[in-house]
């Protein structure tokens, strides 16, 4: 027996050696530095420890800005991504001719590069000295007034942000959710039709709950994503995000590291920390409610 326990550890030793590396190491580092405060990186010096960083970065209007500009994404575009893609998928599934096409046409933009999908919504919401953009076009026939989505008022840039965000990550939520569908014995849809159970009826008591592990999953890993977004900010407003008034958590410790602001790993590991609590919390929510809601 401890020769076969010996054995399966030699082969799980190279993926526990590469995340101990990449992972477990970076993230002690981290902690380290975000109590050095006053760190150099240039001389490797410091002058103390302590929770000078974190008071620093919680007291930063920009990280505060960054805080509830996340909060807002968070809340807006999870929920209604998982909702859409569950409709669509529950109308794929339905499908039965040319199922497997539609399948791939609604993932197309998530192997579409994120700058490119990023343009065609400039080109869809940006007024130009050319056009105002098809979004004002429509509201111009309802006699609204032009409204510059990208560098215009901070409702609108949200707006748009939220709607990318939902485009760029439902194709990944209808592709597991169509797999999950499938996976549905028929049976139990047969033996309700007996029975007379109405659709909505059979989609509460039998759909929903047996597709659940796979809906906890999305929303566990779209609130993730979510926290972590800043690439699709970037492909909408370009890199100075501060100014624009849209940066996210991790653009303001990528700001600090890199940016103009940048050259604080101190300041930027103690709000990296934070996140990582953040995200810490919101997951364990997530995981005591799925005891009572996740049929598995």
């Amino acid at each position: 027996m401890l020769k076969q326990h010996l054995k399966a550890w030699l082969y799980l030793l190279p993926a526990l050696s590469f995340l101990a590396l990449f992972l477990v190491y970076p993230l002690f580092d981290v902690v380290i530095y975000s109590f050095e405060e006053g760190y150099n990186f240039v001389t490797q010096t410091k002058l103390g420890v302590g929770f000078y960083n974190y008071s620093y970065v919680l007291h930063d209007p920009y990280f505060i800005a960054a805080i509830k500009n996340t909060f807002i994404m968070v809340i807006i575009t999870v929920p209604i991504s998982t909702l859409i893609s569950l409709l669509i998928s529950l109308g794929l599934s339905s499908i039965k001719p040319l199922r497997k096409l539609f399948q791939t046409v609604y993932f197309l933009p998530y192997v579409t590069n994120t700058l490119a999908v990023g343009l065609v919504f400039m080109i869809l919401f940006k007024p130009t000295e050319y056009t105002d953009g098809l979004m004002n076009m429509i509201i111009h026939l309802f006699h609204g007034n032009t409204i510059d989505f990208i560098n215009g008022p901070y409702w609108a840039k949200m707006l748009v942000l939220c709607l990318y965000i939902i485009w760029i990550v439902m194709p990944f939520k209808i592709l597991i959710l169509t797999s999950a569908l499938a996976s549905v014995p028929e049976q139990f849809y047969d033996a309700a039709k007996i029975d007379g159970a109405s659709n909505f009826m059979i989609f509460r008591k039998i759909t929903l709950p047996l597709i659940s592990p796979s809906l906890f999953y999305l929303i566990i890993t779209g609130f993730i994503g979510a926290f972590k977004e800043y690439t699709n900010a970037v492909a909408l407003f370009g890199v100075n995000l501060n100014s624009e008034g849209m940066n996210t958590i991790v653009g303001y410790v990528y700001d600090m590291l890199y940016g103009d602001s940048g050259g604080y790993p101190s300041y930027a590991s103690a709000a990296a920390i934070i996140l990582f609590f953040i995200v810490l919390s919101i997951t364990l929510i997530n995981l005591s409610i799925s005891k009572k809601k996740v049929v598995y």
